[in-house]
């Protein structure tokens, strides 16, 4: 597993929205953006199952991440990977968590009753760094 750089590692810390971006059927790309966690060498993405990422993702399991420092644009971290564990494991309490990353809240407000949540662990395979 290719390791994030000590020098850009924290921009993962910051509540900085990254941009995930998945394969489409016809081979084009689909950018939206996420919030992300780490969890040992892994980037983290939290999602509901059905949605347009989570079926690119799951018939494809290549992906890109662009995050940019909140406090510095000039500074970026870019990752190519696969997404190696798709989980509904723990991915409830997980939004609940990036929600207070993200948004200061104890709970995830965007939360509805049918949606079931998901996580992504994304095994880093080329970084790039600015």
């Amino acid at each position: 597993m290719k390791q994030i750089p000590e020098t850009h590692a924290d921009i993962l810390d910051k509540p900085a929205f990254a941009h995930l971006s998945t394969l489409m059927s016809d081979g084009a790309p689909h950018t939206a953006p996420v919030w992300v966690d780490t969890d040992e060498g892994y980037i983290v993405v939290n999602s509901a199952e059905g949605r347009l990422k989570d079926r690119n993702i799951r018939r494809d399991p290549r992906v890109a991440i662009s995050m940019t420092d909140p406090e510095n644009p000039y500074r970026s971290l870019a990752i190519r990977g696969r997404v190696v564990k798709i989980t509904n494991e723990g991915a409830d309490e997980h939004i609940d968590r990036m929600a207070k990353k993200y948004m200061g809240v104890d709970s995830y407000p965007y939360r509805t009753p049918t949606e079931v949540r998901v996580l992504y662990y994304i095994e880093p395979e080329k970084v790039s760094v600015m």
